[in-house]
């Protein structure tokens, strides 16, 4: 069997301590499956920017094409002013390895405080699809008459009807496989009988973006005829920010643009216990993808044994299961689970143990 080709940043600040425990634990798992392992390190990260002014080169970007997948820490860097970073090694990573989904799990694990009132895992357990290459963040706009009283300023929202289509349709089908074999809990009696088994909602604003919403909209109802067991639904991006705190039970699959999408699955992260558990990948279904915790560097907590490390877990976790190891995917996340139950808190510095000592404890259920 080929190796699994890995390519591992671990980036700033705590990035590099909960990257070692997601290792510990991919290498476990590797162990108990028999697979095996080829890690890579590589120092796209603040500190290199800040001794040699090098953020990622094109020649860097082509040779990570060559990995199975990466696996990332967090980068960024007190000292750099922002957005260095971000345009020169995060997006242009997204964007050059044409990672075009961002898949969001939102799940409430077990043990885990949330700050909605009587809800329950049962009632937190969604997945949002971001398409993650444009829209706003592609950069496209400009600043005239800069420094005056008229200086305008203008960033547009674009979309084509491929970027549109491929996202609608990798949303389509991670619903289809959700309830491949039981249907969505939030389908009604009669909407089962009619044969729904999924639920895809769309998140947007139609009423003021109407011309790329009208697109949007268009194309779920192209793509939605091939998924006649998909229920599909439209919510504004303001009423979902009610729905998820009201009835997150709602939601089975979510489909939405690139800064939509990046505002609501921060309040989705916090429903599900914050930052500590939140995992995240960016998919290129056709290449090469990657995988990370959304905490961010956490500066404060560096070098103290507090940060959690179960979203880098959970990277982890994403990774293998993406790459076709469901056995190992399976494992970890019930191993994962496990020792969730036994922690005090998701907060850094409130765990009831240390940054190491969860990625052993992880590592030590995997072995049983």
């Amino acid at each position: 069997m080929a190796p699994l080709n890995i390519a591992v940043i671990g980036g700033d600040g705590t990035g590099p301590e909960v990257i070692a425990e997601a290792v510990k634990v991919l290498e476990a798992a590797a162990t108990r499956f028999a697979l095996t392992l080829k890690l890579t390190y590589l120092p796209y990260d603040g500190t290199r920017y800040l001794a040699t002014g090098e953020t990622l080169s094109d020649a860097e970007l082509e040779g990570l094409k060559a990995y199975d997948a990466i696996l990332l820490g967090a980068i960024g860097h007190p000292d750099i002013t922002p957005g260095v970073l971000e345009r020169g090694i995060l997006l242009k990573l997204r964007f050059g390895l044409d990672q075009y989904i961002n898949l969001r799990p939102v799940r409430l694990y077990p043990n885990v405080y949330t700050p909605i009132k009587d809800k329950s895992p049962a009632d937190i357990d969604y997945v949002v699809v971001r398409e993650n290459t444009g829209g706003l963040y592609t950069g496209m706009g400009g600043v005239a008459m800069k420094g005056t009283d008229h200086e305008v300023a203008t960033q547009t929202m674009a979309y084509t009807h491929h970027q549109v289509a491929r996202c609608v349709r990798y949303a389509f089908e991670t619903a289809r496989q959700r309830h491949a074999e039981t249907p969505f809990h939030g389908l009604s009696e009669a909407q089962i009988a009619k044969g729904y088994k999924a639920k895809l909602t769309l998140c947007g604003k139609s009423n003021v973006l109407a011309y790329v919403f009208d697109l949007w909209q268009r194309v779920m109802a192209e793509v939605g005829a091939e998924y006649p067991e998909v229920l599909t639904d439209y919510v504004h991006v303001d009423a979902m920010c009610i729905y998820m705190i009201e009835c997150p039970e709602r939601f089975d699959v979510i489909v939405t643009e690139n800064m939509f999408g990046d505002i609501i699955t921060d309040l989705a992260a916090v429903t599900q216990g914050g930052m500590g558990v939140a995992a995240s990948g960016n998919i290129n279904p056709e290449g090469v993808s990657m995988f990370e915790p959304i905490g961010g560097t956490a500066p404060s907590f560096t070098g103290l044994d507090q940060i959690n490390p179960m979203a880098a877990i959970g990277a982890v976790h994403m990774m293998l299961a993406h790459l076709g190891y469901s056995e190992a995917a399976s494992a970890v996340e019930v191993a994962k689970t496990s020792v969730i139950e036994q922690m005090d808190s998701m907060a850094a510095a409130k765990m009831g143990m240390g940054t190491k000592e969860v990625g052993d404890r992880v590592v030590a259920a995997l072995k049983r």
